[in-house]
């Protein structure tokens, strides 16, 4: 089934005019996240994901890439996490996040017809259609009728977390359609854009039966704005005793040059756990740590 998965997702991108890249799994630079850790590999280290060096690529002239590979991250095991893992990622130039979105439902629906030659999934006694409408929400929204409070009004990073495990997750495993989690408030964009409001992001995640699946942005293409960022990332990494990594400087470099884009990155072993209706990630991995 995962070759099967595989063969699928690569002839959607081909037949939508993508290219396929690759670019280092070992680097000298992690991507800047307060909490996600990077292997450490002699004097380099393992991608936590290819996000970087993509987008340098599109700042060198392409504009439509993928990539399908290995991705590493330190202390992430459970049941839908090992520290390897198969990450795809895709970027379009002069695009936005709802760009993403439209690929994003139709590689879902193609590769689900493809492997499983229907558009339903099943898990737990329920059902989804993956080609019925999606539904979106604002996560403020959801916070202040699950959680009962305004993440835009009273940002707490901790209870974020927390409750998006605790509490909005879970409310999201009755929905019999694919969910769309939107305008993520501004302490959370990472990578994105904000949005005019200056309140929220351009950043949506896409959950399938309360299952995170993917995390797309409209790329923040401002250098300045995201050395801003990376340095109050370090800041929050030394506080919490994390390894503060140094800045990606040919990164921030090839901002100048990058232009208006999105992009997306989906958990593959995720996706073969939903198309498999598999409870854990190692039942669809042939070597889990």
């Amino acid at each position: 089934m995962r070759s099967h998965i595989n063969h699928a997702l690569r002839a959607w991108f081909n037949e939508n005019a993508f290219t396929e890249v690759e670019t280092p799994v070992r680097i000298p630079v992690p991507a800047l996240e307060t909490h996600l850790d990077a292997p450490p590999s002699g004097n380099a280290y393992l991608r936590t994901s290819p996000e970087l060096p993509m987008k340098r690529l599109l700042g060198a002239g392409l504009e439509n890439i993928y990539q399908l590979g290995p991705c590493f991250r330190s202390g992430e095991r459970g049941a839908r996490h090992n520290p390897e893992f198969t990450m795809l990622e895709w970027y379009r130039a002069n695009a936005d996040s709802s760009d993403i979105l439209r690929d994003t439902q139709s590689l879902i629906c193609h590769v689900t017809r493809a492997v499983l030659n229907t558009t339903l999934l099943e898990r737990n006694g329920k059902n989804l259609d993956v080609a019925s409408p999606w539904t979106c929400h604002a996560v403020a929204s959801l916070y202040s009728r699950h959680a009962g409070w305004d993440p835009l009004q009273n940002w707490d990073a901790d209870r974020f977390d927390l409750d998006m495990a605790c509490v909005i997750e879970p409310a999201l495993a009755t929905a019999d359609t694919p969910v769309v989690l939107t305008d993520y408030p501004a302490p959370a964009a990472a990578l994105a854009r904000l949005n005019p409001d200056g309140l929220t992001a351009a950043r949506w995640e896409l959950y399938l039966f309360s299952i995170e699946l993917a995390n797309a942005y409209t790329e923040l293409t401002d250098p300045a704005a995201q050395r801003a960022r990376f340095e109050q990332c370090q800041r929050e990494r030394a506080v919490l005793g994390r390894e503060v990594y140094p800045l990606d400087e040919p990164f921030l470099k090839s901002l100048e040059t990058l232009p208006s884009c999105a992009g997306i990155a989906l958990g593959v072993d995720r996706l073969v756990m939903l198309l498999a209706n598999a409870p854990r990630i190692d039942d669809i991995r042939a070597f889990c740590e």
